[in-house]
């Protein structure tokens, strides 16, 4: 933990201990107490950032940008801050600044370290490796999108723009351009309903059979049953996570942010297997492929072609996707959001799916009128009923009453 000491002659400094494990030595000089808490709070929220290998927020991050130089060289030299790039902005390249932005995020995921460095790529093809910042305007923000849109999918050209606007807002927070050129630009949606798929529990048990162990069987039933991400929170689920008396799960999604889910009866059983099965001191329920050069796509195709089945397009969202509609069809959606870990808006565009059951459902209550004579073909032409008195008057030659009699001229 961070604490703020002030000598006798006023002169304070921030002590703490580095995620590596050294101790540093903050020097602010003399400074005001209440400067010198505003810093030991920004201080201990960037060493909190770094441990748990999130972001800084918004705050810190333009707090970062508007420190001296002299405090931001120190906040450099103790582990806490990145180097600044060159604020002589005509001759900053986008390449080398979006570079520098990536290296300068601290412990970012190894998944997304790779996916902002192929932004990059895809930035330094469009617009070459020397074309600077500041000569980057509205117009070719455009041209961009549309060239994304003419290249990708509309899926990968939103994602595209979406991170070009998040490069630009850095170099703007860093007073490297005057504006940021994507910040009209309308990136789309990256909802994709033509890579959603319903996965049955007829398939799922298909593929559980198809499973070569149960440590197989309970990583795809936490995806399809407990709703969990994979491989992140599912490799991240540990043996003193499970409540078993109150049958409830903690899940952890990310090193600081967890949720909390029922122990669904479809899971429990691959789990009172897997404890079972588990060695005395084991601290993680799936003890093997928790390397990151394991690959478990690859082998949930094998199982999936194993069990006769064809691999749906998204192999794990579209499990969480089935659990999340199942579930929404018996609880409110908040309860649901807050089980699966995604918010109403997201799991709308992204997760929940009209189903053949939502079909069946609504079209068989056997006591609908259309259902009466099982009629599937078009409608036959009825005879019109005559009444015995009407036709009595016409063969007498009465006209019927409300009818008047035609005279001759």
């Amino acid at each position: 933990m961070a604490h703020l000491s002030i000598d006798k002659n006023g002169r304070a400094q921030i002590q703490f201990r580095h995620p590596s494990g050294k101790r540093h030595t903050l020097r602010l000089g003399k400074v005001a107490k209440r400067l010198g808490e505003s810093v030991l709070f920004r201080v201990r929220e960037i060493v909190a950032a770094i441990r748990t290998g999130q972001s800084v927020t918004a705050e810190t991050a333009a707090w970062l940008g508007t420190v001296t130089p002299q405090l931001h060289d120190r906040l450099v030299r103790v582990g806490l801050a990145a180097p600044r790039v060159d604020v002589s902005s005509a001759d900053i390249a986008l390449d080398d600044f979006v570079r520098d932005y990536i290296e300068g995020r601290a412990k970012l995921r190894p998944n997304t370290v790779r996916n902002l460095k192929q932004s990059r790529r895809i930035l330094a093809e469009h617009f070459g490796l020397t074309r600077r910042l500041r000569e980057i305007g509205p117009g070719d923000a455009d041209r961009f999108r549309e060239a994304m849109i003419g290249k990708y999918s509309s899926v990968t050209a939103a994602r595209e723009v979406k991170r070009a606007r998040q490069f630009f807002k850095a170099a703007l927070r860093q007073g490297l351009v005057d504006s940021n050129p994507f910040s009209d630009v309308r990136a789309g949606s990256q909802a994709n309903a033509a890579r959603g798929f319903f996965v049955t529990r007829e398939m799922a048990g298909a593929v559980l059979d198809a499973c070569p162990d149960n440590e197989w069987r309970l990583i795809f039933a936490l995806s399809r049953f407990g709703g969990l991400r994979c491989p992140s929170e599912t490799l991240e689920l540990r043996w003193s996570d499970i409540d078993w008396e109150r049958s409830r799960i903690v899940v952890r999604e990310s090193k600081t942010k967890t949720r909390v889910i029922p122990l669904f009866d479809e899971i429990r059983s691959c789990l009172e297997t897997a404890f079972e099965e588990a060695r005395d001191g084991d601290l993680y329920v799936i003890q093997r492929y928790r390397s990151p050069n394991a690959n478990l796509r690859t082998q949930l195709l094998r199982i999936i072609s194993r069990a006769g089945l064809s691999a749906w397009p998204r192999l794990f969202h579209n499990l969480r996707a089935s659990r999340e509609t199942e579930l929404a069809n018996e609880f409110p959606i908040h309860v649901v959001c807050e089980w699966i870990g995604n918010s109403p808006d997201v799991a709308r565009r992204h997760y929940l799916q009209v189903t053949e059951e939502h079909f069946k459902k609504a079209t068989s209550n056997p006591t609908s009128p259309m259902h009466a004579d099982g009629r599937t073909g078009p409608h036959a032409e009825k005879e019109t009923a005559v009444s015995p008195a009407f036709a009595r008057d016409t063969a007498a030659g009465v006209p019927p009453r409300g009818v008047e009699p035609r005279f001759s001229d």
